[in-house]
């Protein structure tokens, strides 16, 4: 986020700590589980709706939905209708998508890394 002193230049529209700021919105948008799934596996290629539906276990035909439109909308993620019958959709990463898959990538690597370690502090916390 960088120093107060850098945080106060920006203008209010990327100050995070600012309710109202779209920095704010944009970080609430891409900061969920399915979001960021959806930016790993997209990074590796090219994919279907029904491809990723099969890759990111767990996600509901809404939910991958809802957050592809967001991802769009957002312009990380590209969708494209070829026209042929029935249509074909694909999603890609943008340029602004693969930058923030760098990101990502860094943190399902410490996921990997601290897996063990949280796993050991779960087991010790009470309740």
């Amino acid at each position: 986020m960088g120093t107060r002193q850098e945080i106060v230049a920006l203008p209010p529209e990327a100050d995070l700590a600012r309710a109202d700021s779209l920095a704010r919105e944009i970080f609430s948008d891409v900061a969920n589980k399915w979001a960021l799934l959806l930016i790993e596996f997209l990074g590796q290629r090219t994919m279907r709706f029904s491809e990723l539906r099969d890759e990111v276990g767990g996600i509901s035909h809404k939910m991958l939905t809802q957050n592809l439109r967001m991802l769009e909308r957002n312009g990380l993620v590209e969708r494209t209708v070829h026209a042929t019958v029935p249509p074909r959709v694909e999603y890609t990463l943008t340029e602004a998508g693969q930058a923030l898959r760098a990101v990502v990538d860094g943190m399902c690597g410490w996921t990997q890394r601290y897996l063990g370690h949280i796993e050991a502090s779960r087991r010790q916390f009470p309740g």
